[in-house]
């Protein structure tokens, strides 16, 4: 089977990726990049713990990926009313 050697491969190019999106998150040069690079890091480590949980065979990080999911996409929401309107509450 190829998984055992597949895995280690795509986690280190999901950690790099992660890194990546981390130095566009502190770097960008503007605020839409850097909404972008947030959107971009929660979903690098997303993936990252699911290829974990994969490898490791276990289900507890695909209930923390579950997490991370849900969570980033209600900070991207947020941040991105913030950059509109100024404000979170409407």
């Amino acid at each position: 089977m190829i998984l055992p050697y597949v895995l280690p491969v795509v986690i280190g190019a999901l950690a790099l990726a992660l890194a990546l999106a981390a130095w566009r998150l502190f770097k960008g040069p503007s605020a839409a990049d850097r909404v972008l690079a947030l959107d971009t890091l929660y979903i690098n480590a997303l993936a990252l713990l699911v290829a974990l949980g994969v490898w490791l065979n276990t289900t507890l990080y695909f209930e923390v990926a579950l997490l991370i999911g849900l969570l980033g996409f209600v900070g991207t929401v947020v941040v991105a009313t913030f950059l509109l309107r100024g404000r979170i509450v409407p």
